[in-house]
């Protein structure tokens, strides 16, 4: 017994041992790469750029008095629809005192003419009855005495408009500020109360109320001088409204600014864009938009992403699975790409299984690497 155990323990150590040697060898031999199968699909492919503006009204038309005054009375307020001619409100005249002055001072001149004139004309009456003047010399002093009732009624009117803003014989009154245009209302920059300057050659005038037409939008936006030569006009336009996040207009592109502004630093270059209006989607004017420009686009075509093509000489090839792990290089051609997706013309059926390049991560991650298509990332020729 005492000759076994020495024999046991050395026994139970050599295959101790072993035991860790083999454990050590399985955990370190690498596993077998499974290679990564992914097949073309049918799908679409718009290549475009992306532009950011807001939406705004075609035609804004600012509605100014024709008097200067104070703000006496507001018949309308923001998001009213109005007609032309409808009022907006009412202007209590402030008279200038220089002007009320020559006003009142031009009634007391033509009332002492007027008097003169109707005495010298009772004068001559009398002496006509008599005999002593003849008819042609009455008829003058007639004339002159309406002239200087006609002076005076002018002086009157002159000082009623300088008071009120309007004389009792004028049909259109200035004081009170109409429409010019149909629509809605889409801002009252104003309070009773205020002081409004009337418009003039001199003066812009105070804006009383904008009016647009809200059943004809556009959308207004800016394009980097990058991607600005890629556009033209009569481009299809898909715009998004970030206050409306379900709703996707369409619109159609109608201007591009010959010269570009600089804004941060980036040379930027206005377009303008007609929006296709939904029934029952009231988009109000301000709402900022991203309009996709559509620069081309593929229907329900066959199509790969862009992960799985590699490259050699410049030329873009696939690795085709033809039997149990073995692959066979497809050379492939390719037509438009959105940047993720790229049209397959040639090389590979709609039934075949490309290997998944090491490097190219499983399609959600491409997805999220890449992010949205963008307009200027298109697969290589």
């Amino acid at each position: 017994m005492k000759r076994l155990t020495p024999i046991l323990i050395v026994i139970l150590c050599v295959g101790g041992a072993f035991g860790t040697l083999y454990f050590l060898w399985s955990k370190s031999k690498t596993k077998p790469e499974v290679a990564r199968l992914e097949a073309p699909e049918l799908r679409d492919i718009v290549k475009k750029t992306v532009a950011t503006g807001a939406i705004v009204p075609r035609e804004e038309v600012e509605i100014k008095p024709r008097v200067s005054g104070v703000i006496e009375e507001l018949y309308v307020e923001a998001g009213a629809p109005i007609k032309r001619g409808d009022k907006l409100a009412k202007i209590r005249i402030v008279p200038d005192a220089a002007s009320l002055q020559r006003a009142q001072a031009a009634v007391q001149t033509a009332r002492i003419a007027f008097e003169n004139a109707k005495r010298e004309l009772d004068r001559n009456q009398a002496l006509f009855a008599q005999g002593v003047v003849s008819e042609a010399e009455l008829a003058s002093f007639q004339n002159l005495t309406r002239m200087a009732q006609q002076t005076l009624s002018s002086a009157n009117e002159s000082l009623q408009i300088v008071k009120e803003g309007q004389s009792g014989s004028s049909k259109q009154s200035n004081i009170v500020v109409t429409s010019t245009v149909d629509g809605m209302v889409i801002d009252v920059p104003v309070k009773i109360g205020f002081s409004v300057i009337e418009t003039n050659i001199q003066n812009p005038g105070t804006t009383i109320a904008i009016v647009a037409d809200m059943g004809d939008m556009i959308f207004l936006g800016q394009v980097d001088e990058s991607e600005v030569g890629k556009i033209k006009v009569g481009l299809p336009l898909e715009i998004k409204i970030g206050a409306l996040e379900k709703e996707t207009f369409e619109g159609t592109l109608e201007h591009i600014a010959p010269k570009g502004k600089e804004i941060d630093g980036a040379i930027q270059f206005e377009i303008k864009a007609s929006v296709k209006p939904k029934k029952d989607v009231f988009v109000r004017a301000g709402y900022s938009a991203n309009a996709d420009v559509v620069l081309d686009k593929r229907t329900q075509v066959l199509a790969i992403r862009e992960a799985l093509l590699q490259w050699k000489d410049g030329k873009p090839f696939v690795e085709v699975e033809t039997g149990k792990g073995i692959f066979a290089k497809r050379d492939v051609k390719l037509g438009l790409s959105d940047g993720i997706y790229a049209e397959l013309l040639d090389g590979v059926s709609k039934d075949a299984k490309v290997k998944q390049p090491s490097n190219s991560g499983p399609p959600s991650m491409q997805r999220e690497r890449q992010g949205p298509p963008r307009g200027g990332g298109g697969a290589r020729r």
